[in-house]
């Protein structure tokens, strides 16, 4: 019998490793297709609603408990910088950048991870591997920047390259707190608390900037009605739920390997779909940064224990914000 379970287990870690990889990866075009037409700030306040939502009945229906008063406030504080600091710089970059590089500086998350859980958390200072990955990773992040898609593309585009930058910080701080702070015993709990707050927040900065003012429904497209159903159903909650399965029935290392396979999945498809720019320069910065990236997760998940890890679980999603590595909490 254990003979016959274990072709079935490993055609499911292949499928959740397949959905991780691709979905989160993905959701960075789509994105960038849902804000063709939809407001950026309101698409993606309803999207975290809706999936924080669906992520509360889900866990209650199981019989989990709703999270204490210091629970929800740590919840809360973690989701707004997350959600509306990390995804919201990601929504409003992506009217400007190319998508693959937004998802290269996202990728920059455990780069930022490292500095501040050694500045501000309980990290200790970083260890030779992991000073060299963050030094290496930012020379990466230079030479992106600088590059003519994004540094002399013009002030709209420097401003969301800097902007993605701040929200993969927000987001890596978001992490930490939840890291550190009260945790529900629920994942889906807190996660759907987190993005039931960082939704609001965004459908709030959405009415501030006046969006619903300029909503037509009749000029929303089906190809934004679409990513936008893609990045509820498939970014928010299957990713989710394969990548809560992978830390639960394979190690650290391996799950959190979507953190650099994710931007080359967005370089691809941004590439290959919507005919964004792939050049030398940007090879050479995705290589140094994912490499850096490996650097940080190996030397952060080496020797982690598995059930330290499943708690961190909340990235961008993917979503543009998929995940964050063990050691933080999930983007996009």
């Amino acid at each position: 019998m254990q003979a016959l379970s274990l072709p079935g287990r490993g055609w499911r870690l292949v499928l959740a490793l397949g959905a991780v990889y691709f979905i989160w990866g993905s959701t960075y075009l789509a994105i960038r297709i849902a804000i063709d037409t939809l407001p950026p700030f309101l698409m993606a306040g309803v999207r975290f609603l809706i999936a924080g939502g669906i992520l509360l009945v889900w866990a209650k229906g199981r019989g989990a408990p709703l999270p204490s008063g210091p629970v929800w406030k740590t919840s809360v504080i973690s989701g707004i910088l997350m959600f509306l600091g990390g995804n919201g710089a990601v929504v409003w970059a992506e009217q400007f950048v190319p998508t693959g590089l937004v998802a290269l500086l996202v990728a920059t998350v455990p780069l930022w991870i490292v500095l501040q859980d050694w500045l501000f958390g309980k990290g200790g200072a970083p260890g030779f591997g992991l000073s060299f990955g963050i030094i290496w990773g930012f020379v990466g992040v230079g030479i992106l920047v600088t590059g003519g898609e994004i540094g002399l593309a013009g002030t709209a585009d420097l401003l969301g390259g800097l902007l993605v930058l701040l929200g993969a910080a927000c987001w890596s701080a978001g992490s930490l707190i939840a890291r550190y702070g009260p945790r529900p015993s629920s994942a889906a709990v807190g996660i759907g608390v987190q993005k039931l707050a960082g939704g609001g927040a965004l459908l709030l900065l959405g009415l501030v900037r006046a969006e619903l003012g300029g909503v037509d429904p009749s000029g929303f497209s089906s190809a934004s009605l679409l990513a936008f159903g893609y990045l509820v159903v498939f970014g928010s909650l299957i990713g989710f739920t394969s990548y809560i399965w992978l830390l639960r029935n394979t190690t650290p290392a391996v799950a959190s390997t979507y953190a650099y396979v994710n931007p080359a999945v967005a370089l691809l498809l941004g590439w290959a779909l919507a005919s964004e720019p792939m050049s030398l320069r940007t090879g050479l910065a995705a290589f140094i940064i994912l490499s850096a990236v490996v650097v940080i997760t190996t030397q952060r998940t080496r020797g982690a224990p598995l059930r330290r890890e499943s708690r961190l679980v909340g990235r961008r999603e993917e979503d543009g914000a998929p995940p964050t590595p063990p050691g933080s909490r999930d983007r996009r």
